[in-house]
């Protein structure tokens, strides 16, 4: 009895009305409490007992998850502490998510007025869309990612103010997402296009950070009686009910709360979400009226048999996340070799060069169903059209921290690393309080009717009706110092680069600390210090991105063997406080041409250096000059140059582009020799494009290579 969880012994009292078993549950408490030798209070022994059992407090607590090869480290064990990263999380801290609560918890954003409507504590209807509940549990998940590193009470406080308020909104049976609630015409679980299971997914992803950064279960106890509610629901399938798993954060959301309770029935959903996809009937019927149906939701081809990504972008890799955490726990090799094709798909045929998913708006998937915000033909990748939402980018991260963290490959490093870098951080203004839904990679003034789109934007936004993406985000910044490190089976991995310091446990309990120093990614030299390490040998893994071929490594001074690109190199000695490691990656500016097939981009490069892509803005142009008009003949005369005090602090590309003066005006033209002039300029990184006012920008340039 000492070993079982006391989080798990309260979930079970949810679903006991008997007194006799209530009595029998409490003397079992009561021994517990005197195993462990302590005196306190019921909520007092409640909170102990759920640190002791969830030793690991990782963004994902896969401490225990038998086909993981690269664990999570505890949320709050790194920190970033100079350079690029640390000013993002400090503008996060300060301006981004503050912003956003006084947003959400307002008239405008009305995701916390839902809420109060719901508890019967304040008059009024249900504003804004039927997943906005979500996005209000990813804007509390990101404070809590705030106070697992800075340790602010009055982040917890408030919290517990919000907590309150959502446990009075839930129904007596565990039932919880305000529409249903608020609306006297909508039934719970009448129709997907109401995002119950998203709702859920969020909210148990988020009580489960809650309780891991806290201790607390006040929000853990509302996802348990919520969870309960499901698999009875949900447990035997009924007929109605099987096609509703297709925003798919409840398979996240599951497998977390499994990991913290230990009930296996949650992980038993979780895979039950994923079996079912594809063995239905595709028609149109009453749950699903009103959304499109097929491809558009991953629901023509089960999982397992699977060969292309196709759909809605954010269902689909939300889809492949939760299928990622799944199989860490069950090691189902047809699960695996699924998201491996589906990654390679995605990755290889489908994705943009700033890590973006998502390539158009509205279209049609190979299979030919209606999609909306995602998937069409391989290499069919329009730039001024793409669609790219936010989430969508941010999906591809997940996905690739979890793929990243159960193979052990550094592609999937690689991945993570040019998303946070580029499609990520390019749907936040540089200040952090406006927004892009979409992020296309070329922007041409009067080309697009934006009075006639839902979501696209000729200038960034203060507020998104569709409220998905911003908190997403914000959130993803926040916990970024969770993803910058692994642990793997005898050390440390090191995923992403940036000034930090990091004080751990390795997985045989062994306390480690490292010191990084980088400016990076304006610079490719790293430097980490080992400042408290175990006697014995353990090893330290590097991750060297594919691009980085040419890199260094020196330990104390001499140079280490075998660092390959697209790798990690693993140095593995006996430790000791003061070692000095030393990485250098060369980071020179490159042009990036797209696959033959990628008609768009024939015979046109984008410029990155390191993991940042570049772009060039009108502003950076001469007046009325139209961004079609600039071009790139060299590389030699492009020359990086750190500006701390330009667009937040950043490194542009400064050097000659040329720019056409002869017009094409019609339709189809007789090609003659075009008349250039070359223009001194500078690029910008693609991120930290639309920050100063509307107009054009471009990443892919055509390339005049004889010039």
């Amino acid at each position: 009895m000492m070993n079982l969880p006391f989080l798990y012994l309260h979930s079970t009292l949810y679903k006991m009305k008997n007194f006799t078993l209530i009595g029998f549950c409490f003397l079992a408490f009561l021994f517990s409490c005197k195993q462990n030798q302590e005196v306190a209070s019921a909520d007092t022994v409640k909170e102990k007992k759920v640190l002791a059992f969830d030793k690991n407090a990782g963004i994902i607590n896969n401490t225990n998850s038998p086909h993981v090869k690269l664990k999570s480290i505890d949320i709050g064990d790194c920190r970033w502490t100079e350079g690029f990263w640390a000013e993002k999380w400090r503008i996060a801290e300060e301006v981004m998510i503050p912003h956003m609560g006084e947003i959400l918890k307002g008239d405008v954003g009305h995701g916390y007025n839902n809420f109060k409507i719901a508890a019967g504590l304040q008059e009024g209807e249900h504003k804004g869309f039927w997943w906005h509940d979500g996005d209000f549990y990813k804007w509390m998940e990101a404070n809590m990612y705030l106070y697992g590193v800075n340790k602010n009470e009055d982040i917890v406080k408030e919290l517990d103010e919000i907590i309150a308020v959502i446990g009075k909104a839930q129904q007596d049976d565990g039932y919880l997402s305000t529409p249903a609630i608020i609306r006297d015409d909508i039934d719970p679980f009448t129709n997907r296009r109401y995002h119950e299971l998203y709702n859920s997914g969020h909210l148990l992803t988020a009580a489960c950070i809650h309780n891991r950064i806290t201790g607390k279960t006040n929000m853990l106890d509302i996802a348990i009686k919520h969870a309960d509610y499901l698999y009875k629901l949900f447990v035997p399938i009924d007929d109605s009910l099987k096609r509703f798993g297709f925003n798919q954060t409840q398979i996240m959301g599951l497998v977390e709360l499994y990991r913290t309770t230990n009930d296996k029935r949650y992980l038993e959903l979780a895979e039950q979400f994923i079996n079912l996809r594809g063995t239905f009937e595709i028609v149109e019927d009453t749950t699903t009226k009103g959304y499109p149906i097929g491809d558009m939701v991953q629901e023509r081809m089960p999982l397992r048999e699977e060969t292309e990504a196709v759909g809605h972008a954010v269902l689909a890799l939300y889809y492949y996340a939760g299928a990622a955490d799944v199989y860490a726990e069950t090691g189902e090799k047809a699960l695996i070799d699924a998201l491996d094709r589906l990654w390679d798909n995605v990755t290889n045929k489908k994705m943009y060069v700033t890590g973006a998913l998502g390539q158009t708006h509205y279209g049609r998937s190979s299979r030919l169903d209606k999609i909306e915000e995602g998937f069409i033909d391989e290499y069919m990748m329009p730039n001024m059209t793409a669609y790219n939402e936010t989430c969508a980018n941010i999906c591809n991260s997940m996905f690739n921290y979890r793929m990243l963290g159960l193979s052990g490959d550094s592609k999937h490093g690689d991945v993570m690393e040019l998303v946070l870098h580029n499609s990520g951080l390019s749907g936040i203004s540089l200040e952090g309080k406006d927004y892009y839904y979409s992020n296309p990679l070329r922007k041409i003034e009067g080309a697009l009717d934006y009075d006639k789109m839902n979501v696209e934007f000729p200038e960034r936004q203060p507020y998104l009706k569709c409220f998905c993406c911003p908190p997403n985000l914000v959130r993803t910044i926040a916990k970024s110092p969770g993803w910058a490190y692994s642990k793997s089976e005898n050390g440390i991995a090191v995923n992403l680069y940036g000034g930090n310091k990091l004080e751990t446990t390795l997985l045989d309990g062994s306390a480690i600390k490292l010191t990084q120093k980088s400016n990076y990614p304006w610079e490719g030299e790293v430097e980490i210090t080992i400042d408290e390490s175990k006697e014995e040998a353990f090893e330290l893994m590097l991750r060297i991105p594919e691009w980085a071929k040419g890199s260094t490594i020196n330990v104390n001074g001499k140079s280490i063997d075998n660092v390959v690109a697209g790798s990690f190199a693993k140095i593995e000695r006996n430790w000791k406080v003061g070692d000095i490691i030393q990485l250098d990656m060369p980071m020179d500016v490159k042009f990036i041409e797209g696959h033959p097939r990628i008609e768009e981009t024939r015979n046109q490069v984008a410029v990155k250096r390191g993991p940042v892509v570049y772009c060039i803005e009108s502003a950076d142009l001469p007046k009325d000059t139209n961004i079609f008009d600039a071009y790139v003949f060299s590389k030699s005369n492009l020359k990086p140059t750190y500006r701390s005090d330009y667009l937040g602090g950043l490194t542009t590309i400064d050097g000659e582009i040329l720019i056409r003066k002869d017009k094409v005006a019609g339709m189809y033209n007789v090609v003659a020799q075009p008349e250039f002039q070359t223009y001194k300029t500078h690029l910008i990184p693609y991120y930290a494009w639309s920050n100063r006012g509307n107009g054009e920008m471009t990443v892919f340039m055509p390339m005049v290579w004889n010039q």
